[in-house]
């Protein structure tokens, strides 16, 4: 069950949580297909980075 998640005092909403959580996967993966050349089979990289992550953070929110 999602909750709030209190940071200092101030109360968080968990999604504001996942969010950043989902950055340096999201980053790490980025890497990783740079790395390896598979980045070169993406017609638009800016595209493909933001459903990059989305998707993290929807697998954040649904499996967390």
């Amino acid at each position: 069950m999602l909750a709030e998640i209190d940071i200092g005092g101030v109360f968080v909403a968990p999604i504001t949580v996942y969010a950043v959580c989902a950055i340096p996967m999201t980053l790490l993966i980025r890497f990783l297909l740079q790395r390896s050349g598979l980045a070169q089979w993406f017609w638009h990289l800016s595209l493909f980075d933001i459903a990059l992550y989305a998707g993290m953070l929807s697998l954040l929110v649904r499996y967390a």
